[in-house]
């Protein structure tokens, strides 16, 4: 699984830079396997369809993904660095901790990674975007609770911007999911990326006026 969703965020990764035209921006998306579109169909996540509205709206931007499936964000605040480097994105979209809460990690291990992965891409230039999740009530109330309030935190102590729950308005909807009840289906998709736009579009307005 985490092999197969590696070469295809490589495959992904390669094609929008050499597609990438000089003067477009880019995006990153750092995520786990929901972003890395496991489990459906390649070019049909929401990722893909991100690009696929830029590009409508004649917005001139490039998206890599760079998403890994099981991702958490102690590996995302450990491989950011080079992506920064590498790609010197105008956006950088964050959507881990999905797995470091179904694994009931730490919190506050957590909301340092995120707060290090949003200073990071700042410091580089890059507005962040935050994904926030929820998860399971497994691990008790006060867990749940303070897992989900930490996205919202890491952002407004960093002005970052913030998409609260990234299955907002479906993810009570088991008919939207694969059989684990953890990865959306193909038809989520675009509800996914309606809900990552909320949040993108005000970033791409400012970059707009801005450069």
């Amino acid at each position: 699984m985490l092999r197969r969703a590696f070469l295809v965020t490589i495959l992904a990764t390669a094609a929008a830079t050499v597609l990438g035209a000089p003067d477009e921006r880019v995006i990153l998306v750092l995520g786990d396997s929901i972003s890395a579109g496991y489990g459906l169909t390649a070019g049909s996540g929401w990722v893909t369809l991100l690009q696929q509205r830029l590009a409508v709206e004649h917005r001139p931007y490039t998206v890599v993904n760079a998403s890994i499936s099981g991702d958490t964000t102690a590996g995302g605040r450990a491989r950011l660095d080079a992506l920064l480097t590498r790609y010197r994105p105008a956006i950088t979209i964050i959507e881990l901790g999905g797995n470091d809460g179904l694994r009931g990690g730490s919190i506050d291990a957590m909301r340092q990674n995120l707060d290090a992965m949003t200073a990071a891409a700042q410091k580089a230039g890059s507005r962040v975007l935050l994904v926030g999740m929820r998860i399971p009530p497994n691990y008790g109330t006060a867990y749940v609770q303070r897992f989900g309030a930490t996205f919202g935190e890491v952002a407004s102590a960093r002005k970052a911007a913030l998409v609260p729950f990234l299955f907002d308005g479906f993810g009570e909807d088991e008919a939207m999911f694969q059989p684990d009840r953890i990865h959306p289906l193909a038809a989520a998709q675009s509800k996914l990326l309606d809900n990552i736009w909320r949040g993108l579009q005000p970033l791409l307005d400012a970059a707009g006026k801005t450069g």
